[in-house]
């Protein structure tokens, strides 16, 4: 049994070789968001509880940042828990809020994020969730709001409806308050007014979905314009590299036109 394991291991690292050889000149995505979905099926396949599924898809979160890195993708999105997700089960919910608890404390001494000069933000109604997590949140986002090579943007209490009303909300404020005309709304002020604001580029260049739901569920609904989808059928806790690279040669074979 051990022969034939480690027969599958050497198969799989030739494949991730043979994958990277195809990918490794063309141009890759800056850009890449992934809706981190099939947690809770992983877990009940399995007969877990649900939040043992999210513990397995926050480690599969550790091994993505480094294959991003691998392959220099300048800003990373994910969608980690929408506005909807607070009608599951409470004690899921507790459960998640402490993994993303325990997740975002990690950072602070994560040397990755420092060497590779990570800016870290989190995405959303933050003032829905827990008070602790929301003070660890400001210390996270303060502790690397220098950091400006690459961008890593959590999706925590988001809907891609309630992004584009917070920021319809924010112009209206300053139209009422005279600091500008209605004629003065365009679709660049409206994407200053947007949640990923502060990236050098909003618009994700691949989405990628895993669990084999083929939807964006309300996630980066502006932003998602002309983004190249992915949909995977795998659960996240069982997604590989072997899955990125493939995304990323599926992007590359695309033609981008833009409308044109």
């Amino acid at each position: 049994m051990l022969k034939s394991f480690l027969s599958v291991i050497g198969i799989y690292k030739l494949y991730e070789k043979w994958l990277w050889h195809q990918i490794k000149n063309g141009e890759k995505p800056e850009h890449i968001a992934i809706i981190l979905d099939g947690n809770r099926r992983w877990a009940l396949k399995k007969a877990l509880n649900p939040w043992m599924g999210h513990k397995e898809g926050a480690e599969k979160v550790e091994k993505l940042l480094d294959w991003c890195f691998d392959l220099k993708v300048k800003s990373v999105t994910l969608y980690a828990f929408s506005t909807e997700n607070f009608q599951r089960p409470k004690r899921e919910i507790n459960e998640i809020m402490q993994l993303l608890e325990e997740k975002l404390q990690k950072l602070f001494s994560d040397e990755r994020i420092h060497k590779n000069k990570v800016r870290v933000r989190v995405i959303g109604r933050t003032r829905l969730l827990p008070k602790s997590l929301q003070k660890l949140i400001a210390e996270v986002e303060e502790c690397t709001k220098n950091y400006d090579k690459h961008f890593l943007n959590i999706a925590i209490a988001y809907g891609g409806r309630a992004e584009i009303v917070d920021a319809a909300r924010k112009i209206a404020e300053k139209v009422h308050d005279g600091e500008i005309a209605p004629g003065d709304i365009t679709e660049k002020m409206f994407e200053k007014h947007l949640y990923t604001s502060y990236l050098p580029k909003q618009d994700p260049d691949l989405i990628i979905r895993t669990s084999g739901e083929e939807r964006l569920s309300g996630f980066l609904l502006w932003q998602s314009a002309y983004s190249e989808l992915f949909f995977l059928d795998v659960f996240w806790p069982e997604f590989r590299k072997i899955d990125l690279l493939r995304a990323v040669r599926t992007y590359q074979k695309r033609k981008r036109r833009f409308g044109r």
